[in-house]
This record gives C-alpha cells, structure tokens and sequence, in this order.
C-alpha cells in the first residue's frame, strides 16, 4: 500500500554556527527538507558554500539580518516535491560575531 507521508512533518536538527572571519563547517542535511530556512542572525554579511569552500559553490551572500525561506512543495513533472539531496554540506563564512548563520528544515515522515 502506498503512503502519502505529504501529511506528517518532521522536524530535524537545526544547523548553525556563529561566524568567525573563517569557513566553517554549519552542517549537514541528514533529510530531504520539504520547507528549508536560511537565518542570518549576525549583523554582517556571510557568505553560503554548498558541498565545498571553493568559489564555484558559493550560493548565495546573506546581508545582515536576512533570512530566506525555501518551499519546497511546488509539484512539478513527476517529482513529488522538489528538495535537496541527504548529505548536502553547508559552509559559510562571514564577520558577525554577535549572532550565528542557522539552517532550520523540516521534511515529510514516511511511516
């Protein structure tokens, strides 16, 4: 019988590290998220690196403050959700000592 885990949530570790100056290490999805939220909680910009530190896999610069939140849900061709890979390796790097860069996710239950 198939399960339509689209109705229960889970919600996973949150992911985080205050920056430094330095690359470091805010952690590893160990889910494929369904809603994903990128915080910057410091008060300068951090830079996000996916799966490496070199330059071809920086995302996306965060200024100050920002946050952004990704929905995964939208169903499109054969996919029931759009998500990351399980493994997906963030790093980022910024100034801001006064406030870590979290990543908050939550992913579909399949029981």
């Amino acid at each position: 019988m198939a399960i339509n885990n689209s109705q229960r949530a889970g919600f996973a570790t949150e992911l985080t590290a205050t920056m430094t100056g330095s690359t470091l290490l805010v952690g590893t999805i160990t889910q494929s998220p369904v809603i994903i939220i990128f915080d910057n909680q410091g008060a300068d910009a951090v830079a996000l690196y996916v799966n490496g530190t070199a330059a071809a896999n920086l995302w996306r610069t965060f200024p100050g403050g920002e946050a952004l939140t990704l929905d995964l849900r939208s169903n499109h061709g054969l996919a029931a959700y759009f998500t990351f890979d399980i493994g997906t390796t963030f790093y980022a790097n910024g100034t801001n000592t006064d406030g870590p860069f979290s990543i908050s996710y939550i992913f579909a239950v399949n029981t």
